[in-house]
């Protein structure tokens, strides 16, 4: 028999992989620590709390997950109302639903790739023209795309226009991304990981009403990941603005939306994007197309994926219910 190292950093592949785990916190650059094995549950569990009990160490804050139950959207105002659209290319065609974004929302999108999440976000973003249908050439849009490439100069100086002085967007995204300790640093330098964060802060710093924000978790740690979900939720909450975000990671899409859009079709062929939904209902219908079910964890409430043919996965096909147990 052999042994299999994997290093990742999305909790539900780890979750759905793993044996067990080990987890390594310290100092960025400075010191490393490494525990002893874990049970995957329990070592996922523990990262999570931020705190490890047997060693009396606080290595982080607390990540919470909540379900979140259908909105009214009837009680909130529509940013940006768009009919059906439709692009087509040589070689591929997508379609999407008539469909609208609300103040205060966060709309996650999934789907596989190639399925033309990506064309919908930049349709919306006004990057192309769709062959048929409108979009609200009125709306104010901010557009992180899925590919960040560096420009030269520094952190600071494409933050000089932005709105970083601003008291609210230097305590809700600034200081959590670390924003500051990447001033003095060349864009051509950073890493993948700091390059995505840049790229976010950017997004939000810009005055908007919908902010496209496309693959945001890409290059980033689980933590990195768990700390902008964080961010882009309280930025649309506090702000009354929206955001669309285009993600694969199952535990990001959960904690930073609230409603959910789902794109099926044959991928590099045809694709539709339907919704939004409410986040139950649009995950229900994306998993039921892939054939994987979901549970939550009684103790994190963390989304965690059931063995295919257990007894749960049996359970929850039969029911319907392939994101998490019906209440």
């Amino acid at each position: 028999d052999k042994m299999v190292i994997v290093v990742e950093h999305d909790l539900a592949v780890l979750d759905f992989l793993a044996d067990s785990i080990h987890l390594i916190y310290g100092k960025k650059g400075v010191y490393g620590i490494v525990t002893q094995p874990k049970s995957v549950r329990h070592g996922i569990n523990l990262y999570l709390s931020g705190y490890l009990k047997e060693e009396n160490v606080r290595f982080g804050e607390e990540i919470k997950f909540e379900v979140h139950p259908p909105r009214e959207k009837r009680e909130l105002n529509a940013l940006l109302k768009f009919n059906k659209l439709k692009k087509e290319y040589d070689n591929f065609t997508l379609e999407t639903e008539e469909g609208e974004i609300h103040e205060g929302e966060v709309i996650g999108v999934v789907g596989p790739n190639a399925i033309g999440k990506t064309t919908f976000v930049k349709m919306l973003a006004g990057v192309i023209e769709p062959t048929e249908g409108e979009v609200d050439a009125e709306v104010r849009v901010s557009y992180k795309p899925q590919y960040v490439k560096p420009v030269a100069g520094t952190v600071r100086e494409i933050f000089r226009s932005s709105k970083s002085l601003n008291p609210f967007y230097e305590k809700e995204v600034v200081k959590p991304l670390g924003i500051h300790d990447m001033y003095d640093k060349n864009l051509k330098e950073l890493s993948g990981g700091e390059l995505q964060t840049v790229a976010i802060a950017l997004c939000l710093s810009r005055e908007a009403d919908i902010y496209l924000i496309d693959e945001p978790s890409a290059y980033l740690d689980s933590s990195q990941r768990m700390s902008v979900a964080k961010v882009i939720s309280r930025v649309m909450e506090k702000e009354g603005v929206a955001a669309l975000v285009v993600d694969h990671d199952v535990y990001f899409i959960d904690m930073v939306s609230q409603s959910i859009m789902v794109f099926t079709g044959k991928p590099g062929v045809r694709g539709k994007g339907m919704g939004p939904f409410d986040l139950r209902t649009g995950m229900n219908i994306f998993l039921k197309e892939l054939g994987v079910t979901f549970r939550r964890d009684e103790e994190s409430n963390r989304p965690r994926v059931n063995k295919p043919g257990s007894r749960l996965d049996r359970e929850q096909k039969v029911a319907g219910e392939y994101y998490y147990e019906a209440a």
